[in-house]
């Protein structure tokens, strides 16, 4: 099902399902007045798509919505990130030119950043050499044929994968960025000698130049294409039989959502989903709230993902990774760590306190929810020292306190001799210190200082770490976002449709050719305005926006700066090189002006306005006190305090909250620490700033 007829009928309600490692997160939206309900429910492993109709129904229940009055359904998913990071993907084979056999297995010299140069050992490749093919046939640069395409070879690869049962084929030829013709008439050849086999082609996939990449880019596509196809195949089919008839779309990596005819084609798009929808929706609340620069940390169960937000717009990178693996399509720049709240406690050999990145997951979990977990984790550590009530989802999930502080006190505080709350701290001080580190990251190395952002903590334990972190950072201001644990699922919400083109058209030494670029950029756009067709985008909802990435000479890396307008000349080409310089000062506190600048490819970005929900305003608040559920004793390094506990749904717009206090709501539970005070703005969320 595409995105087409999305203006043509009056919904009532949108559903947004944000499937994680532990919780499904629903959001569901009345349109006609602006309110919100939220739902959780469990994930199912096995099964996603379970889990995902299972919070379908829980969010209709929750709105009392029918089924029938659905408009649309956006969904974030974890499967094709979980399928490459676990090496779990289909059997998946290459074709490719003569002589690159081993383009994988080469890759690049570098090591992972955070990896001991020593100790590291490459990774095994999605395709191993036995199952890469190489055939005759050249093109150029230019995109001119070299030497012919050898068919017979095509074909007799074909068969062989075929025999070999081998239904996941990936095609990448050098040069097919320029010209994609052997790259289709091979495409067409394997199908002719393989009818069942999945074809994916790079130049479909990343028409842009350096092998490397480009290939791993064209085999996860199809490394992950049977799974998500059948996938999304499922959803459909439990839609259908939930009398859900309402639109399915999925959120990409670039921060924006496609139909299912698009993500059955590049399923490879959709492998940062969920932690893009969780920018995109930090990005609404904050506007709502009056600010444009912000800094998520959302802390899951497992892990922790950090973005920013320049202006109201998520960053956004051409050279991410997923796992060991470079994926040089557009995604919303985050940074991952191990970090959640499962996250777990160990004392090693060598006597070091090590929190992550094993995580106890959903199953047991953490000791404290009683599932039969033996190791300590965050979240325990939160519990020990009365950051959390005894209860999680608004009392309905209670806590096991004891057996969270038998985990802490014997792995961890007697193996190093501490008393049980000294401990406890130690668990939460290496959980923050990594997640600083991760935050500087994305702003620090990226030329942003963070004290000029505001800090959104989100996910389930988010809200937990935001004031100790906001500390360590020197940020002075919060946003925790009215349900800061479904924040995922809200940004699926207030997405829009998005797809990107590029195509790489070097221009060297300054020296541009301007005809060239305006004929690249007039072929991207056509092949926008194919998307829009496809997904079936009214036109007053259709914007496109052009960008180019450039180097200086001789640089092996690029940046990516707006192009101005959709004119191609000598006077568009010289504002494209005073904002790469300036773009090259801001992140590495200099420009060489002198330096021949060489463009290497041109970028053109599509998106489909979908209709745009508002939050509603809350009533003014009354008495803060009325709110108190509950009064408890927490443990800080300064000693032991006594904090209220508020229900957090029952503070209105205005109302001042000093802490120490807990807030706690159905999706989370907020952590105000004393000399930090929280006010209720209007649209729901807290600001939390430090007195």
């Amino acid at each position: 099902m595409n995105a087409g007829d999305l203006g043509a009928t009056r919904p009532r309600t949108i559903l947004g399902i944000d499937t994680g490692g532990t919780f499904t997160d629903v959001t569901v939206l009345d349109i006609r007045t602006g309110r919100l309900w939220t739902a959780k429910t469990s994930t199912t492993p096995a099964d996603p798509s379970l889990g995902f109709i299972n919070g379908v129904r829980d969010g209709l229940a929750a709105a009392a919505a029918q089924p029938g009055n659905v408009g649309r359904v956006l969904h974030g998913t974890t499967v094709a990130t979980n399928m490459i990071l676990e090496g779990k993907g289909a059997a998946a084979g290459l074709i490719t030119t003569l002589g690159f056999r081993h383009v994988l297995e080469i890759g690049r010299q570098d090591i992972p950043r955070r990896a001991n140069m020593f100790a590291w050992v490459k990774p095994r490749r999605p395709v191993t050499p036995d199952r890469i093919f190489e055939v005759a046939g050249r093109l150029g640069p230019d995109g001119s044929e070299v030497e012919p395409l050898d068919e017979a070879a095509v074909r007799a690869a074909a068969r062989t994968l075929r025999a070999a049962g081998v239904q996941a084929v990936a095609i990448c030829f050098l040069h097919s960025y320029a010209n994609a013709a052997h790259e289709q008439r091979a495409a067409a050849l394997v199908r002719e000698e393989h009818p069942d086999a999945l074809v994916s082609i790079s130049s479909e996939v990343l028409a842009v130049f350096r092998e490397y990449e480009r290939s791993m880019a064209t085999i996860l596509n199809v490394y992950v294409m049977p799974v998500i196809s059948a996938y999304v195949g499922r959803l459909e089919e439990r839609l259908r039989e939930a009398e859900v008839a309402a639109p399915l779309l999925l959120m990409k990596s670039s921060g924006g959502v496609a139909g299912t005819s698009t993500v059955r084609r590049a399923p490879v798009e959709t492998a940062l989903s969920g932690p893009a929808a969780g920018a995109v929706g930090m990005a609404f609340v904050g506007a709502a709230a009056g600010y444009g620069d912000l800094i998520g940390v959302d802390i899951g169960g497992t892990s922790a993902d950090i973005s920013l937000i320049k202006d109201g717009k998520p960053s956004v990178t051409v050279n991410g990774r997923v796992g060991e693996w470079p994926l040089p399509l557009p995604m919303v720049d985050i940074v991952t760590i191990g970090a959640g709240g499962g996250s777990i406690a160990r004392v090693g050999r060598s006597g070091a306190l090590t929190v992550g990145p094993q995580s106890a997951g959903a199953n047991p979990g953490p000791c404290c929810y009683g599932r039969g977990g033996s190791e300590p984790t965050v979240t325990d550590a939160h519990l020990v020292l009365g950051h959390l009530p005894p209860w999680l989802l608004d009392g309905s999930f209670r806590l096991d306190l004891e057996a969270a502080e038998r985990a802490v006190a014997t792995k961890v505080a007697e193996p190093l001799g501490l008393d049980l709350m000294a401990a406890a701290r130690g668990i939460l001080a290496i959980a923050d210190s990594h997640m600083v580190g991760a935050i500087r990251v994305v702003s620090v190395e990226r030329g942003r200082d963070p004290r000029d952002f505001v800090l959104v903590p989100f996910g389930g334990a988010g809200p937990l770490h935001g004031g100790a972190l906001a500390r360590l950072l020197d940020i002075r201001t919060q946003l925790i976002a009215p349900s800061p644990g479904v924040l995922s699922a809200l940004g699926l919400l207030v997405s829009d449709l998005k797809a990107d083109f590029a195509r790489t058209c070097l221009q060297q030494h300054g020296h541009f050719d301007v005809a060239q670029m305006a004929a690249t950029f007039t072929g991207l756009q056509a092949e926008a305005e194919r998307w829009f067709e496809t997904e079936s985008v009214p036109a007053a909802a259709r914007k496109t926006m052009w960008s180019a990435s450039l180097r200086y000479e001789h640089q092996g890396f690029e940046l990516t700066v707006d192009w101005p307008g959709t004119e191609v000349n000598d006077a568009a080409a010289a504002e494209v090189l005073r904002r790469f310089h300036e773009l090259h000062r801001t992140l590495y506190t200099f420009a060489q002006e002198d330096t021949p600048v060489e463009i290497v490819t041109l970028r053109v970005s599509a998106s489909g306005a979908l209709p745009q929900p508002q939050l509603s305003e809350l009533a003014p608040g009354g008495d803060p006190r009325d709110a108190i559920v509950a009064r408890q004793s927490i443990n800080l390094e300064s000693g032991i305090v006594e904090a209220p506990v508020y229900a957090r749904a029952r503070l209105g717009a205005g109302v001042r909250i000093a802490g120490p206090a807990i807030m706690t709501q159905l999706d989370a539970t907020t952590l105000l620490l004393p000399r930090q005070t929280a006010e209720v703005h209007p649209t729901g969320s807290l600001i939390v700033r430090e007195d």
